[in-house]
């Protein structure tokens, strides 16, 4: 089967082609003439696998015929996040070259001004986030009762974000002849309930069992401690042949740190979170789409619905917390029939989330132990270690020295030891005369010990040198005893 095949127009047909495809993916094939024929459809079907396609082709035909009027959008698309809102107006202008279809995005983040005039203008195709919407709404910048079309994208995301509520007012406003399409990957009870209220004898269209993961992907989990992790993914980078890939962090904190550490390293990174405005999160992933980086950091807001040609791995730094964000992770890779890796990193706390995980995708994940590093890696990453033994072997409360000279303390240690110099006996030495010459007593006294030049002898010579503040003069006259003799 071809898209000749599933009814769409020539003009539509001819943009496909240009784009490069020939062949309809299973859910494109199913639910293309569906959506033609005007019936309600719920599509559940895995990540990777032309879901969008599937609605924006059929689409453009349907609204090729008619007039916009001033903000009275015909179709609307829902959309949980910034980034998949932004794909599928991509989709649109791809597709949809050779009609005359005039679209507005409505995401937070971009300024409103110019969002509200496109709307005066009228719109064929109005791509919004819940959030947005019911601003412009609230506003009185909007009308939905001329919607023919809605489009409920990534429903199981959108429970997940809390936009429940604000889906349910937005189709409340809606006109109740209108078209429904949902689609979601996995199909939990409240989404069940949101399609039994809002679509009317939908058909379902299901290509692979829910939370199933692509069979074109490799899976594999790494054991290992938290403080392993960096060194494990810089591993891994090297030795994988990695051409693009994804880095997903549970932490927008962790999403930062992480990417300033790999270019640090040398590594051609960059990141993308939920604390970026538009403007930057939209020129991050064009960097990353033209190859200007290969690797992209990146939270939960880029997990799901990005389309991007050619990544090849998918690392999972943080362990999900929540199953369903596993599949949608590593379905970034894998995608359009191509070969992909993904690698979870586990850490003990980890455990139940990937026993959460298996339990849900009914398969279990090999796990992958690491190479070992070389012996010069090993060297030279225990090479610090050992520097700083002699450093913890110093005794407490002993200071380094300040420069390279000995201290006071050093100095007297290495002296050697001056033997003390036994004092005159009395019997062989008698003491000096009274009447000899102080000096010379002196000087006798001080001799022996200023000929073995010990350190002690000499400070003492030295003190001797100083000048105390005595005198030096003459002898006065009424001092000197030889006068008068």
């Amino acid at each position: 089967m071809n898209f000749a095949d599933l009814g769409l127009s020539d003009e539509l047909l001819r943009a496909v082609t240009e784009s490069g495809y020939s062949e309809p993916t299973p859910i494109q094939a199913s639910a293309i003439p569906s959506v033609l024929m005007m019936r309600d459809l719920i599509g559940i079907a895995q990540t990777g696998t032309g879901k969008t396609a599937s609605f924006v082709l059929p689409m453009i035909d349907i609204l090729s015929q008619g007039r916009t009027r001033a903000l009275m959008p015909r179709s609307l698309i829902l959309e949980p996040t910034r980034e998949l809102a932004a794909q599928v107006a991509e989709n649109f202008e791809k597709y949809g070259k050779y009609n005359k279809l005039s679209m507005a995005l409505l995401i937070g983040g971009v300024h409103m001004g110019d969002q509200i005039k496109a709307l005066e203008k009228g719109v064929d195709v109005l791509i919004a986030t819940p959030g947005r919407l019911m601003d412009l709404f609230e506003r009185g910048k909007i009308l939905l009762t001329g919607c023919e079309l809605l489009v409920i994208d990534e429903a199981d995301r959108m429970l997940d974000m809390g936009f429940i509520p604000d889906i349910e007012t937005i189709c409340s406003k809606l006109p109740k002849t209108r078209q429904t399409l949902l689609f979601s990957a996995t199909m939990p009870p409240p989404i069940k309930k949101l399609a039994d209220k809002f679509l009317s004898n939908p058909k379902t269209i299901e290509v692979a069992r829910p939370a199933t993961t692509n069979v074109n992907i490799t899976q594999r989990v790494v054991q290992l401690r938290a403080d392993k992790k960096r060194e494990a993914l810089r591993t891994l980078l090297k030795g994988e042949d990695v051409r693009t890939a994804i880095i997903f962090c549970n932490r927008k904190t962790t999403v930062r740190e992480l990417n300033k550490s790999l270019r640090a390293s040398g590594f051609a990174s960059s990141e993308i979170h939920g604390d970026m405005d538009q403007p930057a999160r939209l020129a991050e992933l064009d960097r990353f789409k033209r190859g200007d980086v290969n690797i992209l950091v990146a939270s939960d807001v880029a997990a799901r619905g990005l389309d991007i040609k050619g990544v090849s791995h998918v690392f999972n730094f943080d362990a999900p917390w929540h199953p369903d964000d596993y599949v949608h992770r590593i379905g970034r890779t894998g995608r359009a029939g191509a070969l992909g890796a993904a690698f979870t990193f586990v850490t003990a706390e980890d455990a139940e989330n990937i026993a959460n995980i298996e339990k849900l995708t009914g398969q279990k994940i090999e796990r992958y132990t690491l190479p070992e590093r070389e012996p010069e890696a090993e060297a030279t990453a225990e090479r610090p270690r050992r520097e700083r033994e002699p450093r913890r072997e110093r005794e407490p409360g002993r200071e380094k020295p300040r420069s390279n000279a000995p201290t006071f303390e050093a100095k007297v240690e290495a002296e050697p030891e001056v033997t003390p110099v036994a004092e005159p006996s009395p019997r062989r030495d008698p003491a000096p005369r009274r009447d000899a010459p102080r000096d010379t007593r002196r000087d006798d006294a001080f001799e022996p010990r200023r000929e073995r030049g010990g350190r002690r002898d000499r400070r003492r010579d030295h003190d001797d040198d100083r000048d105390d503040g005595g005198w030096n003069g003459p002898i006065p006259a009424f001092l000197d005893v030889t006068l008068g003799r």
